[in-house]
């Protein structure tokens, strides 16, 4: 049996604006614990979460499932496997001429 359990949790990109002062606290603290601002952010809310108990009451209501989502989540970009690229190749750019350049290679 292994000593350490690792639970891997689905993360996805959300942005959110922040006051400055809030912003240089979430870096600030993000130093101090030596850990990333989003870990910060991240634990803060889930301490708010757990402590506040009429959250977690709310939460128990019908309304809290009807809630319209306001949190701006970055949809992620999904990557190219080589097989997929390999299938699409990509055109070459046609290169512009100039009137100058064929004018002058005329005339030699």
């Amino acid at each position: 049996m292994p000593l350490l359990e690792v639970t891997q949790t689905k993360q996805i990109s959300a942005s959110i604006r922040l006051s400055e002062s809030t912003a240089t606290q979430v870096d600030q603290y993000a130093a101090y614990i030596q850990a990333t601002a989003d870990d910060v952010v991240e634990k803060a809310l889930q301490y708010v979460f757990g402590k506040d108990p009429g959250f977690r009451e709310f939460q128990k209501t019908p309304e809290a499932s009807k809630v319209t989502a306001t949190l701006r989540i970055r949809k992620a970009v999904q990557p190219v496997t080589p097989s997929e690229g390999a299938r699409k190749p990509v055109a070459p750019m046609p290169t512009p001429k100039s009137e100058g350049a064929s004018s002058v290679a005329a005339r030699a």
